[in-house]
């Protein structure tokens, strides 16, 4: 069976697409039922595409992970990547999504357009290294700072996923890594937490006028992907997520979009509703204008599911505070006794 790649589904209609993803998700099913030859707990193929993996470490069982399709680096992170003024970038769509970070009086943009068919950009921001990480699967895009214990790391993609969420891995250990929590799972780093970093999923119109000195992420030719096309036409409006075998939250939809900040959630068309929720000291904003990447074939056609911001009072005024705009079946997964807020 062919790999369920993003430089394979960019070349299906949508018909076409739906049926793809439906017998490949048979086939790996099959696949998982199959092939699970053990040594020990550890499937025999993973030791094999994974030697410098410390597979006695873990702490999920390994009946939780199931490929995802591509195998290891079949999604290529990007790891030299190129930039141009944000005055200059002229492809992009105003109401495209962007993940927008600031840090160390330096800011940057990275399209979605882009993300989602890399999933991993190795960068530095500021002089600070980070990882900027889109799992579309999940619909999370988060940044973490590549340092730990004294350590720069890099990443890549393991084809794996948990909780229908990217797995990634670094190089220096092949650890591999929850992209949505931002532990080790497995290997020698397991037990280990990478520090996430304050951004904002926003058109690229609000990012372009907040952020005037920004510099954003390009396309590099040698790559060849059909940039600005949605490798998953329909997926955010689909009934129950793609490989996902977890529970489903019970009391809303499992592709409802919610905003989750310190393990609890509130749901988007909540927030939508009243356009502005307080809670403590946090303040969440809603406000129309930036297109779903995971709507239509072609991102700038993407239906408007709105922009989010959530920020922390504090003595110096509002700041920004780390959150993720995701699917309800994500927060259920990783979150399974949090509390999520409808009305």
């Amino acid at each position: 069976m062919r790999p369920l790649t993003p430089h394979v589904i960019d070349m299906l209609d949508a018909r076409t697409l739906r049926r793809f993803v439906l017998r490949a998700a048979v086939g790996v099913a099959a696949l998982v039922m199959t092939s699970h030859l053990y040594a020990g707990d550890v499937p025999r193929a993973w030791l094999e595409e994974w030697p410098s993996t410390d597979f006695s470490r873990t702490s999920v069982p390994f009946d939780d992970i199931q490929s995802g399709g591509p195998p290891k680096d079949g999604i290529p992170a990007i790891d030299d990547p190129q930039f141009k003024p944000v005055a200059d970038e002229t492809a992009i769509a105003d109401k495209e999504p962007v993940i927008a970070v600031s840090l160390g009086g330096q800011s940057k943009i990275y399209p979605l357009r882009i993300l989602t068919w890399h999933e991993i950009v190795n960068d530095r921001i500021g002089g600070v290294p980070v990882a900027v990480t889109y799992c579309p699967l999940c619909n999370a895009g988060i940044v973490f700072d590549a340092r730990l214990d004294g350590q720069t790391l890099t990443f890549g993609t393991t084809g794996k996923l948990r909780n229908s969420d990217l797995v990634m891995y670094d190089r220096q250990t092949e650890s591999w890594w929850q992209q949505f929590s931002g532990d080790a799972i497995i290997g020698e780093l397991t037990g280990k937490t990478l520090k996430m970093l304050p951004s904002r999923m926003e058109a690229f119109a609000l990012a372009k006028a907040r952020l005037p000195d920004a510099l954003v992420l390009t396309a590099k030719r040698s790559f060849a992907r059909p940039y600005g096309a949605n490798p998953y036409v329909g997926y955010d409006t689909s009934v129950r997520p793609f490989l996902y075998a977890g529970d489903l939250p019970e009391d809303v939809e499992p592709m409802m979009r919610v905003v989750v900040v310190d393990g609890q959630a509130w749901t988007l068309p909540m927030l939508k509703k009243r356009r502005r929720v307080e809670a403590g000291d946090l303040v969440l904003r809603w406000t129309a204008g930036q297109n779903s990447a995971l709507d239509t074939r072609f991102i700038s056609k993407g239906r408007d599911v709105g922009n989010v911001t959530v920020q922390r009072r504090t003595d110096d005024g509002l700041k920004d505070e780390l959150h993720h705009v995701t699917f309800a079946f994500v927060f259920h997964a990783f979150h399974p006794e949090g509390r999520l807020f409808k009305d």
